[in-house]
């Protein structure tokens, strides 16, 4: 398609032609050389002009000469399977696509630079260094030495089990900056819920008017308190009513309900008090809405706010970062995903079994398999001990090539 042999790590300006000599577009060709290359293997990167149709153009021509269209997130599986990255790091580019805050893109590069691999492999470091000491001790009894009652093990496993315990409240709140936290609007109509949709977005999200019943489907909008990405569910009103279409919104409000992590039940303050609509069980936090025409005293068991003039919102803001579980203002965030705060809570597990099989039996033999149960857990989160259908999956995942 260039034309002509193209040297190694330079940007050469040419023409793409098609197998006639046709010229398709003209851009940049740079040839990266195994393994010095994002896959390690030999790459060719194509820099052209943008446009659907020259891609197009440009790609069919490709796969005439024999190329093939790259499976979902076949190039990052590459890297990790020629061991340019690892597997956490290979996560975090499709993190880093999806970001949809600023703090969720900075996380998700620390992950891609090896910031949360490092926290992890620093763990493994201390944990194969005490299955080392330990077993030892367990295949070379002649030597006489009660490691059992050596207060170096104590030190070791205390140690590995407040390094877990730290990066299991660092990878959870990645996890919170990676998925992001889901929150219900709920309440019964008119008590102002897509009034707030649009005041914590910042736009017109939601159809607003003084009609009970206006918000008829699920309206979903995700925002950024604080780095925080908040995805705000806004729901049908609810309430009992034979209105077929009014029936079909509230059902899907229920289930919006039961996906939530939490929920905000609006209320209207100038209503008569009366119980709950929400469905029993639901984890919710009542907003008092509407405190700018209320004349009577403030209730005691919730916020009280006005989405329309703005009184409570900050409170209002500080409250859902309370329910994350967020922290703002962190800058060595990176982000991380449920299953490696999963085998993180697997590995401290073990350590804790471990280190009461140690106290309370003395029985060396049990604390070694746990901390190789400990570090098979950890191993799965950087891909040194993984299985085929985990890397299908998660690779599968990958929305494009990349």
């Amino acid at each position: 398609m260039c034309g002509k042999e193209l040297p190694e790590r330079v940007a050469t300006y040419t023409e793409f032609k098609d197998s006639n000599g046709q010229a398709l577009d003209s851009g940049i060709a740079i040839y990266f050389a195994g393994p010095k290359s994002f896959t390690g293997e030999d790459t060719i990167e194509i820099q052209g002009h943008g446009g659907p149709l020259i891609q197009d153009l440009l790609l069919c021509e490709m796969i005439t000469l024999g190329a093939r269209q790259a499976r979902a997130g076949e190039f990052s599986e590459r890297a990790y399977l020629n061991d340019k990255i690892d597997l956490a790091q290979a996560e975090a580019i499709a993190d880093l696509i999806d970001s949809s805050t600023a703090q969720a893109a900075r996380g998700a590069i620390r992950s891609l630079q090896g910031e949360f691999s490092n926290k992890v492999r620093a763990i493994l470091d201390q944990l194969i260094n005490l299955r080392m000491y330990v077993e030892a001790a367990i295949d070379f009894p002649e030597e006489e030495i009660d490691f059992l009652a050596d207060e170096k093990v104590q030190a070791s496993v205390s140690q590995l089990q407040r390094s877990l315990t730290e990066t299991i409240s660092q990878a959870g709140q990645g996890a919170i900056l990676r998925s992001g936290f889901r929150l219900a609007l709920a309440g019964k109509p008119n008590a102002g819920k897509s009034s707030l949709l649009n005041a914590l977005a910042g736009h017109d999200a939601a159809i607003v008017t003084a009609v009970p019943g206006t918000t008829r489907d699920t309206i979903t909008e995700t925002i950024d308190i604080d780095g925080l990405p908040v995805h705000i569910i806004d729901t049908a009103g609810l309430r009992n009513s034979d209105d077929v279409v009014e029936k079909l919104g509230i059902e899907r409000a229920h289930k919006a309900i039961e996906q939530a992590d939490h929920v905000l039940e609006l209320v209207d303050i100038t209503d008569t008090p009366d119980n709950s609509a929400l469905p029993q069980g639901a984890a919710s936090t009542r907003v008092y809405n509407k405190v700018d025409i209320n004349e009577g005293p403030l209730p005691d068991d919730g916020l009280a706010i006005s989405a329309t003039r703005g009184d409570g919102m900050d409170q209002l803001r500080a409250k859902i970062k309370k329910l994350a579980g967020y922290e703002s203002g962190i800058e060595s965030l990176f982000t991380a995903r449920r299953r490696h705060l999963n085998a993180l809570q697997q590995a401290s597990e073990a350590v804790q079994r471990g280190a009461l099989q140690l106290q309370q039996n003395r029985a060396g033999e049990l604390l070694a398999d746990e901390l190789l149960q400990a570090q098979n857990a950890l191993n799965q989160i950087t891909g040194e001990f993984n299985a085929d259908d985990l890397l299908g999956e998660i690779f599968g995942g990958f929305c494009i090539g990349k």
